[in-house]
């Protein structure tokens, strides 16, 4: 959703030095400045394909039975909070605050992906013998050491010249580790990003408290996007990602890490999750914006980076049909309503 020249605009934004704060103030500066978010030239990428959990009946539970799978792997455990539904979690006493502080009134809701695979976040998988390559990060003390199993033809969100976030999602399908690095780019046989993450997919561990990841928020990014399969599969089993201009210099469970200086309490911060209001009328939507409303309604949204307001993250994949995506946009913001989160931390 954030597109342009972002290391640029941090330097001239935040010439220092700081470890837990500027990763993401790349994108943060654009919240600041107020620009607006430009498309993406075009850009070569080939979208894998997906594995959709069989969609189980809900039981009455607040979690699903059939949580999502990629290559083999269960998109974390039947516990985790990604996939806990949360159509029935009350609604946070500062919902109208936050719902303006994230602009709702005059936004509608944006898939950020189509394009014939051109926009989206790709991602891709690999064996365990895939060879480890080094990874050196801008911010060290915030990423996870290399080696990270990263092939050298991996699809970079925005193509391989690309000045956006350059995002690399890898999944190995042998051992189901998720591998994301943010800002990413080929040096030699080895590679240099801006911070990275490992997520073990069998697990419900957090990063630790105060560190980033390759999102903003400390979040693994692959479990919230859209992906086209399950989608065809007629069932979302899991919460989505979305990005806002202005957040918070505080953070909410189970995002781990901020990425702002301002401190206006009406500001969302990271992690917070909205919901699709259960009154909000979809039956005038086609199929696949059907499914996704759904799950909005379902499993919400976590809010996980500074970006365009109300752009929602799915996968990049030729086989998305734009006109059902553009769909979306008919969804006010304002349908929305932010769930009761746990303290804040900062």
């Amino acid at each position: 959703g954030h597109r342009g020249s972002l290391p640029y605009l941090r330097s001239m934004l935040f010439p220092g030095n700081n470890n837990t704060v500027l990763p993401f103030l790349t994108a943060a500066s654009i919240a600041l400045i107020g620009l607006a978010c430009e498309a993406m030239p075009p850009a070569e990428l080939n979208a894998p394909p997906t594995e959709q959990a069989s969609a189980l009946e809900q039981g009455g539970t607040a979690f699903a039975a059939g949580t999502p799978a990629v290559a083999g792997c269960r998109m974390f455990p039947v516990d985790n909070e990604w996939n806990r539904r949360i159509a029935n979690d009350p609604v946070d006493p500062r919902s109208d605050a936050y719902m303006a502080g994230m602009n709702a009134v005059s936004r509608n809701i944006k898939g950020d992906f189509g394009g014939n695979g051109q926009y989206g976040i790709p991602w891709t998988t690999v064996s365990g013998a895939q060879p480890r390559v080094p990874v050196s990060f801008d911010y060290e003390s915030d990423s996870d050491p290399g080696p990270y199993p990263i092939p050298p033809d991996a699809p970079i969100e925005g193509g391989r010249d690309g000045d956006g976030d350059r995002h690399i999602l890898i999944v190995d399908k042998d051992n189901c580790h998720l591998y994301e690095t943010f800002d990413t780019w080929p040096e030699g046989g080895a590679w240099r990003a801006g911070s990275g993450a490992v997520f073990n997919l069998q697990s419900n561990d957090l990063r630790p408290r105060g560190l980033t990841s390759a999102d903003a928020a400390g979040l693994p990014i692959l479990p919230g996007l859209i992906r086209h399969d399950e989608v065809k599969s007629g069932r979302i089993n899991h919460a989505l990602r979305f990005t806002v201009k202005r957040t918070q210099r505080a953070y909410v469970h189970p995002a781990r890490h901020f990425a702002s200086i301002l401190t206006d309490p009406s500001l969302p911060p990271m992690g917070l999750r909205v919901r699709l209001k259960a009154n909000f009328d979809i039956s005038s939507f086609g199929p696949t914006a059907k499914v996704i409303l759904t799950a909005m309604k379902e499993y919400g949204m976590f809010m996980a980076d500074n970006g365009a307001d109300w752009f929602v993250s799915g996968e990049a994949n030729p086989a998305w049909n734009d006109s059902e995506i553009r769909e979306l946009g008919r969804v006010p913001a304002a349908a929305f309503e932010v769930i009761q989160h746990a303290p804040l931390e900062r």
